[in-house]
């Protein structure tokens, strides 16, 4: 086993890393061990009580982060004529239809997501081997099959997240960055709590919420109550 750094090793130091935390307490303990010198990333885990294996107990979803993620997300849009203006209006990084997919099949794909109106996923679903195993293909579910440009693309841009169960049952989902203030990231998780409860399947049966860790990037978790984190959306 692979001997853990002096950052860890320091970090572990300053909380019981085998108890749980009220969200609050689990922020405040994130943003004061969490001390490299870039503005790293956080990212809830969720492990759910779920099988997804089973069609009927996949959870997945959108939900707009009311601080964002701290990261500019790039959009990139296929459409044509009118709704191509849309897109740009709506502040769109790219706009286009095959030209797009031609470059796309060159190899490139330096944007973060990708929004197609429901007319041109005859030139989209061509590129499903490309975009798919990235996490790009524009989807229905998501939000990101649309006529809408408009509003897919500005809360895209305010700070839409997608989340989705893998297949060990968890969820793993950026609430923002390490800069913000403790108020913000609690807020963000909140509103992602909310969603994935929310999303509970019918046919999920027992307990839902099996364990939370709160991360960034360079830091150990920080393990979250669930009922707690529970309470703290419904309230």
């Amino acid at each position: 086993m692979s001997k853990r750094g002096k950052r860890y090793q320091d970090a572990v130091k300053q909380y019981d890393i085998n108890a749980v935390y009220a969200p609050q307490e689990a922020v405040d303990i994130l943003k004061k061990v969490s001390n490299a010198k870039f503005n790293e990333s956080v990212e809830v885990s969720i492990r759910l009580g779920v099988d997804p294996r089973h069609a009927d107990q996949q959870v997945r979803g959108t939900v707009v982060l009311p601080h964002g993620t701290g990261t500019v997300m790039r959009v990139l849009v296929f459409a044509k004529g009118d709704k191509a203006k849309e897109a740009e209006l709506a502040g769109a990084d790219y706009v286009g239809s095959d030209d797009l997919a031609a470059r796309i099949q060159a190899g490139w794909f330096d944007f973060d997501v990708a929004v197609a109106t429901p007319d041109m996923m005859g030139v989209v679903g061509k590129l499903g081997k490309l975009l798919g195993p990235r996490g790009l293909m524009p989807n229905p579910k998501t939000g990101t099959v649309t006529f809408d440009l408009d509003r897919a693309i500005k809360e895209i841009k305010a700070g839409k997240v997608e989340y989705r169960v893998d297949r060990y049952g968890i969820i793993h989902s950026v609430i923002g960055k390490t800069a913000f203030e403790a108020q913000q990231l609690l807020e963000n998780f909140s509103a992602l709590m909310g969603a994935v409860i929310k999303a509970r399947p019918s046919a999920a049966k027992g307990t839902y919420l099996k364990s939370i860790v709160l991360s960034s990037t360079m830091s150990p978790g920080v393990k979250v109550d669930t009922q707690k984190a529970s309470t703290t959306v419904e309230k």
